[in-house]
């Protein structure tokens, strides 16, 4: 019907009108034909007087284009789809050298053009002023100023130190020329005068003080002849006191002793400090010597003879009254000899006893083993022996650690929080570097001889031995009983070896002496795999070396031990004096050791590495396993690619996963071990508050009964 129709458009017109009722080609056609008896019949004459021929051809190129758009996307897909097959057949097949060198070409054209790039945008930066040349510089005239005033600062205080030691020397000099025989004379004069004035008040000459008690020093104190009489009479009944009481008199003196340790604890309280009296001397010097001084004419700040006469006045005093006691012991003897005969051979009676008591006393020391042997033969013996070792090259401050942030609050709660490793550095450096690196605070701070790290695996327990060995350039020596087993064999081998190490570590002091895996040596049950080893070996000998260590020797046992729990407490705790427990690193600290080992072994951390969640997500892993993913992830490639893919947190997370972390089971375990030594019961009761309660005495029962009788 529509083939029918004269003109092609009306054909066109009467299908637009169609598609614009939304009718089906065969009801058109139908009702074309009359047979159609659609609803829509009626509507369509209407919708052809509104839709003109304009309209209804542009809805037809509309729907035309639409079609032709959707047959070009169609086309151009299976375009893609066979460029794409064909591109990875070519990369299949083998590349040739032409190719290869292009594909190098390009990479080395493109990294050469980058750096030309970055050359160029310096160079406009240092041209626009906002960038420094570094070819040019120089250092401008104030810095040039402040240099030469450096230097000639620097010249002008080697010039005043000279002339200062010179000074000193011309000083002492005249002082010996000019001042000392009278000084001697002076000294002779105030001696002979108390011997006068002793020997008209007791009626017998006085013992000459001991150069130990001051010589005559005494004498010069304000004192007059029956004080000082009275003194030396109280010295020698303190010395006769000092004999061996009867038993009774020490037995009551013990349960003395004991009723006052069971009333007074001691606990975690301050003791005097030793530093005070000099705090106190040294201000008196400045408010004495220095605060009204006038300084106005000494501009240059040169030295001032009167202070260094005044100085050196009193070594040179020391120096002639040692002459004048030789002299004056001897002027004394002879006046007793031609006056007291008697009393003069008493004395020197006393004195021979005295002398000779000293002299046993010292020969019952224990022999030296090795007395014909020089200290270089015994040091090459124990480096052969692997027994001193070189120290890793660590510093206290590589043991990193930040402060526990929440402590104050879990105290508030009841809630007795772990130390930090921070707390844990603080107490290695006042336990142990600072004893070791000063003799002033090695004398005066409270003795410390062994010292018990604990804690799991890896968290850096040894480190820490090492950053005191660094710390205080003192030796390491490593009596591990794994490290000892099977050297110097037998009893007397044993001995040896002791003495061999202790002898060394006192003669090169300072000195650490190292004992891994320290539960070994007090096992409760020795393990079947381990009796070979005989860990056990130094249990007996140890401890009675270790009382030979003195006041005055700069020597310390650091011991190191992650499973305590298999040791025998009561002589392990008697063995070390001091026990610090080392946790597991908290999120603070977690957070400052992954930015700080990421740093130190080559990577950046920028934006898209989240600390806080890495931080987070590590909880558990110990230092060690930090230190094991760290260098397992930044590897030399992996740095390399840094600038264009940087370092994300979810790189640390598989590596994380095939290490076994440290639950918090272990860790109590460790805590409640600790808990029971005498330090972990001290803190305890400071902790509570009940450092000084008393248990109130039981009623009733067989026991109150008694107490009643």
């Amino acid at each position: 019907m529509m083939r029918n129709l004269k003109y092609p458009y009306i054909q066109i017109y009467l299908l637009t009108c169609s598609r614009a009722l939304k009718l089906t080609p065969g009801c058109f056609c139908s009702w074309m034909a009359g047979s159609c008896d659609c609803t829509k019949r009626a509507i369509l004459p209407k919708v052809m007087r509104m839709l003109t021929l304009e309209k209804a051809i542009k809805v037809i190129q509309v729907a035309e284009r639409a079609r032709q758009g959707r047959l070009r996307a169609k086309f151009m897909r299976e375009i893609n789809k066979d460029s794409e097959r064909q591109k990875k057949a070519d990369e299949q097949e083998a590349v040739s050298t032409d190719q290869a060198a292009v594909c190098i070409q390009k990479v080395w054209r493109g990294f050469m053009q980058r750096k030309m790039t970055k050359r160029l945008r310096e160079e406009e930066m240092i041209f626009l002023g906002m960038a420094m040349d570094p070819k040019l510089s120089y250092p401008s005239q104030n810095e040039l100023a402040a240099q030469i005033n450096k230097a000639n600062r620097r010249a002008r205080q080697e010039e005043h130190e000279d002339d200062y030691q010179k000074s000193i020397e011309s000083v002492i000099h005249q002082l010996r020329e000019v001042e000392g025989p009278e000084m001697k004379e002076t000294m002779k004069d105030q001696i002979r005068q108390w011997f006068i004035e002793c020997r008209d008040a007791t009626g017998s000459f006085p013992d000459y003080p001991e150069e130990e008690d001051g010589g005559s020093a005494l004498i010069f104190v304000e004192k007059t002849p029956e004080e000082l009489e009275e003194e030396l009479a109280a010295k020698e009944e303190e010395d006769a006191n000092k004999k061996p009481k009867g038993k009774e008199e020490i037995k009551e003196k013990g349960k003395k002793g004991k009723v006052e340790d069971e009333e007074e604890e001691p606990g975690l309280k301050m003791l005097p400090s030793a530093y005070l009296a000099d705090l106190e001397t040294e201000h008196k010097t400045f408010s004495e010597v220095w605060e009204n001084r006038n300084e106005s004419k000494n501009f240059s700040q040169r030295h001032e003879l009167e202070l260094i006469k005044e100085e050196k006045r009193k070594e040179i005093e020391v120096e002639i009254r040692k002459q004048v006691d030789e002299l004056m012991r001897q002027e004394l003897a002879n006046w007793k000899l031609a006056v007291d005969k008697e009393k003069s051979g008493k004395v020197k009676g006393a004195a021979k006893k005295k002398k000779a008591s000293k002299s046993g006393k010292k020969k019952k020391k224990d022999k030296d083993l090795t007395a014909d042997r020089t200290p270089e033969s015994l040091f090459e013996e124990l480096v052969e022996q692997e027994l001193l070792k070189k120290a890793d090259n660590v510093k206290l401050k590589d043991y990193l650690g930040d402060y526990s942030y929440l402590g104050t609050t879990l105290r508030q709660s009841d809630i007795e929080p772990m130390p930090s490793l921070s707390d844990v550095r603080q107490v290695v450096a006042l336990y142990a570097i600072l004893p070791l690196g000063s003799q002033a605070v090695h004398e005066k701070a409270p003795l410390v001889k062994t010292i018990l790290l604990v804690g799991p695996t890896g968290v850096g327990k040894k480190m820490l031995v090492h950053a005191i060995c660094q710390e205080t350039g003192a030796n390491l020596f490593d009596l591990s009983p794994l490290n000892v087993a099977g050297k110097y064999p037998g009893k007397s081998g044993l001995q040896m070896m002791l003495h061999l190490v202790f002898k060394v570590a006192r003669l090169l002091q300072p000195s650490v002496i190292w004992i891994g895996d320290a539960e070994k040596m007090f096992y409760k049950k020795v393990p079947k795999e381990e009796k070979e080893l005989d860990p056990k070996r130094l249990k007996k000998d140890l401890p009675k070396i270790l009382k030979s260590i003195k006041g005055e020797d700069c020597v310390l046992i650091v011991g190191t031990t992650s499973d305590p729990h298999s040791a025998d407490l009561k002589s392990l705790c008697k063995f070390y004096n001091k026990i610090i427990l080392i946790p597991r690193p908290d999120y603070a600290s977690r957070y400052v050791m992954w930015k700080e080992l990421i740093k130190k072994n080559g990577g950046e951390v920028t934006s898209n590495l989240d600390l806080s969640s890495l931080a987070k997500i590590s909880d558990g892993y110990t230092q060690g396993h930090m230190v094991q993913v760290v260098h397992s992830i930044l590897t030399e490639r992996r740095i390399q690619q840094l600038p264009k893919r940087p370092l994300t947190a979810s790189e640390f997370v598989p590596p994380l996963a095939r290490i076994d972390p440290v639950f918090q089971e272990e860790e109590e375990a460790l805590k409640n071990w600790y808990a029971k030594t005498p330090l972990g019961k001290k803190r305890i009761k400071a902790a509570s508050g009940k450092e000084g309660d008393e248990e109130p005495p039981k009623k009733g029962g067989k026991g109150g009964k008694k107490g009643k009788k």
